[in-house]
């Protein structure tokens, strides 16, 4: 008997604005102690599918079966005990899952006190996976004294303590650095294994392929290939015949809305049908006229020292940081988990005060400002897009971007214009009237972006913008970035260890904790 069986499965959701398939007859199995690594773009159905393997969400038909137990027909106690006992969890935004008053190792050790564990060696088990995730010296520090990196880092290890048989991990990685995402990673992969559990990762992240013991991709909500470790790779056929090709492999052919498809004796061969594939999927243009790049400072920093926490948990993170960012320039910031990027983004948007140098904004100096005067500057010139997207579920994609123009002044009808076109410019035309608490992370992300171009802001702050996306949506949202700056005299400042993005930047700022190796002023080039 495998460990999960998901069988013909489909989950609808039912909106006011029409109902929505996240999932269109899924059949998947995972073997006892196998590692499974489920990859696909954002909106194919991974998440969907790991709430149904939690007990999250039910199926609208179908079966989900994880131990012999139908997880749909769980409920009250049974569910509880089905969640506490026989599943670790890391879901996208692990935030949620850290209280902000409990140390790193609390927060470790939390899942087994509830299980009743002694008290000596819950603490044990808690150091111990700190100390392999490299946290060894933080397990005394609360969340908020660590980077979104380290915290993600905190809440892998929460879900690993109490040996569960069965572990989910939603994208684990999605705010870390290459070095630590592989570290975590391996970490799962090895406690997975020496631990004998059963482990579902999905992902976007075709790192992730290296824990594996089999890989199968989603699409449109149907598994559409299966790989196994040894990489004899095979696309599923459904019922029907359905069939889903990669579309990169559909690119490279030039097959585009069309194809013929002609028997021979080696097999069935595709031919493009109509337009190619490039010409087919290429985005609507959008009537931005070029903007006159004067190389003027839009913002810079000099000095800048700040740090976290206080006597023997202080953390310098910026120490002595000079910088300048010009207009028509996108600036990639780099640097490992924890090295103080979305700090300095903080700093660049007067949310947080340094602990010396200064901050100057469009020629004035941040730190002359009262706190009414540094929401006038934001809201007339900078536009913010953190780690979490901040929508509000129950409004549309499109409501949500002119709630943030309405917040700006701008009068309802030109708000709904420049609305629509940011979500094209972001691929979500089709999902503008979705509410977004129906959209995938990654959707909600793109949503959120999307939010930051209507602004029209002079300086745009990036946290992160695409951890959550796929390696397509990643690439489009970098190339949207470039041209934005380009075209509109903008400043883009992106804090990111995304390479898709940071090959698209002018320049690059890498910062390394408290030795910043910092770019000189206007010295821009890839």
């Amino acid at each position: 008997m495998s460990a999960v069986e998901a069988r013909d499965v489909f989950r609808v959701y039912s909106t006011p604005e029409g109902d929505a398939a996240a999932l269109q007859g899924l059949t998947l199995s995972v073997e006892e102690r196998e590692v499974l690594v489920v990859l696909g773009p954002s909106g194919s159905g991974k998440s969907t599918l790991l709430r149904l393997l939690t007990g999250l969400d039910r199926p609208s038909a179908g079966v989900v079966s994880v131990f012999g137990r139908d997880v749909g027909k769980l409920r009250g106690r049974r569910l509880a005990e089905y969640r506490s006992r026989l599943l670790g969890y890391v879901e996208q935004h692990y935030s949620r899952s850290l209280d902000p008053d409990l140390t790193a190792r609390a927060l470790v050790a939390l899942q087994l006190g509830l299980a009743g564990t002694e008290g000596n060696a819950r603490e044990k088990r808690a150091d111990e996976l700190l100390e392999r995730v490299g946290l060894a010296d933080k397990r005394l520090s609360r969340p908020g004294e660590l980077s979104g990196g380290e915290q993600q880092r905190i809440a892998v290890c929460a879900a690993l303590a109490h040996r569960p048989k069965l572990l989910l991990a939603d994208e684990p990685t999605g705010e870390l650095d290459a070095v630590n995402a592989a570290l975590v990673y391996d970490l799962i992969g090895e406690l997975a294994r020496e631990e004998g559990c059963t482990t579902v990762v999905v992902s976007h992240d075709v790192e992730s392929t290296a824990i594996a013991d089999r890989i199968v991709r989603i699409r449109d909500g149907r598994v559409s290939e299966e790989t196994a470790r040894a990489g004899d790779e095979t696309l599923v056929v459904a019922r029907g015949g359905w069939l889903r090709l990669p579309e990169g492999l559909l690119a490279r052919a030039g097959i585009g809305e069309r194809a013929r498809a002609e028997l021979v004796e080696e097999g069935i061969i595709l031919t493009p049908a109509g337009p190619a594939a490039a010409e087919a999927a290429a985005p609507d243009s959008v009537s931005t006229s070029d903007a006159t790049v004067d190389g003027r400072v839009v913002a810079e920093v000099r000095g800048l020292e700040k740090s976290y926490g206080r006597g023997s948990q202080q953390r310098l993170v910026l120490a002595g940081l000079d910088a300048s960012f010009a207009a028509g320039k996108l600036v990639a910031v780099t640097g490992p988990s924890g090295s103080g990027k979305t700090t300095l983004l903080h700093l660049l948007a007067g949310l947080v005060e340094p602990d010396a140098g200064e901050v100057n904004l469009f020629g004035e100096r941040i730190g002359d400002l009262d706190r009414e005067a540094r929401a006038a500057l934001r809201r007339e010139h900078v536009a913010v897009i953190g780690q979490d997207p901040g929508l509000t579920p129950f409004l549309s994609a499109r409501e949500n971007v002119e709630l943030g123009l309405a917040l700006r002044g701008v009068e309802a009808e030109e708000a709904r214009e420049r609305a629509l076109e940011a979500l094209a410019r972001v691929g979500l035309a089709e999902k503008a009237e979705q509410r977004s608490g129906r959209l995938s992370a990654g959707e909600r992300q793109r949503v959120a972006i999307a939010r930051a171009v209507a602004a029209g802001a002079s300086l745009l702050l990036a946290d992160e913008p695409t951890a959550r996306l796929d390696e397509a949506n990643a690439l489009a949202v970098g190339a949207l970035f470039s041209r934005l700056a380009r075209e509109s005299g903008a400043a883009v400042v992106v804090a990111t260890h995304d390479p898709l993005v940071i090959e698209q930047a002018d320049a690059s700022l890498r910062l390394a904790g408290d030795e910043p190796e910092a770019f000189g002023p206007l010295a821009y080039g890839r």
